[in-house]
């Protein structure tokens, strides 16, 4: 009897373990929340702004350039999430006594006739720099790209400013090479002998 009194003590502590436990309901569904980007905001290039003192003509000059932003032009989109402002870039010519020989502000659109129709679109003016002064012109270096810092794609551009103050605009087509000579292809060798 003891036995069976023990056997039964046991089932019956099995059957209270086992109705204590949580059962598992099968209609709860877990879903994530979607997320909503916000729109990307638009961004701008980091302004720059330079002097420097010029012999030219027998006089010194300064040759002032600052590059701003400007959210009253055209914004650039560069790929389908990223825009930006484009640029105005602003050069001044001083004379040694202050008075101003040269102004005036460029923008993109100074620039688009030496620029391809698409590179017009997803471009902006990248800058305006002092360069040399070589004979009678001041001579810059401008370039209209990418605004993306990561982006090597732009286009070489050369202002010159006369004497007279006027400016003439053309597309640089002369390869920066810092003096290096290539070296002859193969097919350059075998003609040569």
């Amino acid at each position: 009897m003891k036995k069976i009194f023990c056997y039964f003590m046991i089932g019956l502590a099995v059957v209270n373990i086992s109705s204590c436990h949580e059962k598992k309901e099968k209609n709860i569904i877990i879903t994530h929340k979607p997320m909503v980007k916000a729109p990307a905001r638009t961004q701008k290039m980091s302004n720059y702004a330079q002097s420097r003192k010029v012999q030219w003509l027998g006089q010194e000059y300064t040759v002032q350039y600052e590059r701003q932003a400007d959210t009253k032009l055209g914004i650039v989109r560069v790929d389908d999430h990223t825009k930006y402002y484009d640029n105005r870039v602003t050069v001044r010519v001083l004379r040694s006594d202050g008075t101003e020989f040269f102004h005036r502000s460029f923008v993109k659109s100074d620039f688009s006739p030496y620029i391809d129709d698409d590179m017009v679109k997803r471009s902006a003016l990248l800058g305006v720099i002092f360069v040399e002064a070589k004979g009678d012109v001041l001579r810059f270096a401008a370039s209209v790209g990418s605004p993306d810092a990561n982006s090597d794609e732009y286009v070489p551009l050369i202002v010159q400013v006369s004497r007279m103050g006027n400016v003439a605009i053309n597309k640089d087509t002369q390869m920066d090479t810092n003096n290096m000579t290539e070296a002859p292809s193969d097919d350059e060798d075998e003609a040569s002998e």
